[in-house]
């Protein structure tokens, strides 16, 4: 892939913010762009200005959703070069998604190395303070403006990035979740395990009634029976038994396959703790809360990486967990998978991709 590089206009170029980071709303200077049809493939492909788009009224995006995204990290090492984390399992998940969605692959390694050089080019914005780091969003949006519900046959990738700090403002410590027993996030056969951004809205308007209610995240559960776990927000779930045995729901096709969820499944069993993947009953779950046999619960994701649970809110009564604590095993999966993905830790998964800064 041959890349145009536009030099910025210096004038206009926002400043590298040193603190106070947020999340999700400070975007660096440049961005990664690509166009698809089906004449020429993917081509023009541009590291250029941030800046917005402009769009047809009619553009398929606005009207089918036809949309798909990730998200991962870039992290500073102790040395002063960056990790990537596992870029290669996004690479994928980015491809299984389109191919869900109607749309076109994405070479994987032409698209690595776009957000390498993107991640070069803007290293300055990769945060040297603990628990920040630079976000990476890549998205591919169906752009054909036409109406009338069909694949469209021209499509926009870009990738943005931006500094974050803690995706929870209280950082690493348990947040209220509610178990929706009316609304489902996905059904198997659907799109639930595409990261599409339809799979996001359909869980919003309940988000919003959870906060009223005094809780920060929806756990879901399947849309078939109402009866088996499935997320937590935007994130994977783990249940931990006795401080030993860590279970997670198993893949149904209906639950995004996440790439920190699956680094744990490794994680934990490298550090010795029994660790299973299967259908987990709410009911049962939330009895084995009241008897102590759950000890901690966590979700696990790109944004948090692992953020414990301390109650459950279910029809209209509450399940504390661990006094409403962290417990050991989330905070010992945490600072291994943060020392890894930071370079403090030694990586001996082969999970990171270092990228040298001049």
């Amino acid at each position: 892939m041959d890349t145009k590089i536009i030099p910025l206009d210096e004038s206009t170029l926002k400043p590298v913010p040193k603190e106070d980071f947020g999340f999700g709303d400070k975007f660096a200077n440049r961005m990664f762009t690509q166009r698809y049809s089906v004449d020429q493939g993917w081509h023009d492909a541009t590291l250029g200005p941030y800046q917005p788009f402009t769009l047809d009224p009619a553009t398929a995006v606005f009207h089918y959703a036809q949309e798909i995204f990730e998200g991962t990290k870039a992290y500073r090492r102790p040395d002063g070069n960056i990790n990537l984390f596992r870029p290669w399992e996004n690479m994928k998940r980015f491809n299984n998604s389109a191919a869900r969605m109607s749309m076109p692959a994405v070479e994987e390694e032409d698209h690595l190395t776009a957000i390498v050089d993107l991640v070069k080019l803007e290293h300055e914005w990769v945060p040297d303070v603990p628990g920040a780091s630079l976000y990476i969003r890549p998205t591919m949006i169906a752009t054909e403006a036409a109406l009338g519900v069909h694949s469209s046959r021209s499509f926009l990738h870009f990738v943005i990035v931006g500094p974050v700090g803690a995706y929870f403002k209280g950082g690493f410590s348990p947040v209220s979740v509610y178990i929706s027993d009316h609304y489902r996030r996905a059904v198997r056969g659907g799109t639930g395990a595409a990261k599409t951004g339809g799979n996001y809205a359909a869980s919003l308007l309940v988000a919003e009634e959870v906060r009223e209610k005094g809780y920060s995240q929806v756990l879901w559960l399947d849309a078939v029976e109402g009866r088996y776990v499935e997320e937590v927000g935007a994130m994977n779930v783990a249940f931990v038994y006795e401080g030993k045995k860590i279970v997670t729901p198993e893949l149904t096709g209906s639950i995004l396959p996440g790439i920190t969820r699956s680094s744990v499944i490794t994680l934990g069993r490298d550090l010795g703790y029994e660790v299973v993947e299967a259908r987990i009953d709410v009911h049962e779950m939330l009895a084995d809360i009241e008897s102590g046999k759950v000890t901690e619960v966590f979700g696990c994701g790109t944004a948090a990486v692992i953020a414990p649970v301390g109650k459950f809110g279910f029809q209209g009564k509450d399940y504390v967990i661990n006094d409403f604590n962290s417990g050991p095993v989330s905070k010992h999966l945490f600072d291994e998978l943060t020392g890894i993905q930071t370079g403090r830790l030694e990586d001996r998964f082969g999970w990171t991709y270092t990228i040298e800064v001049d």
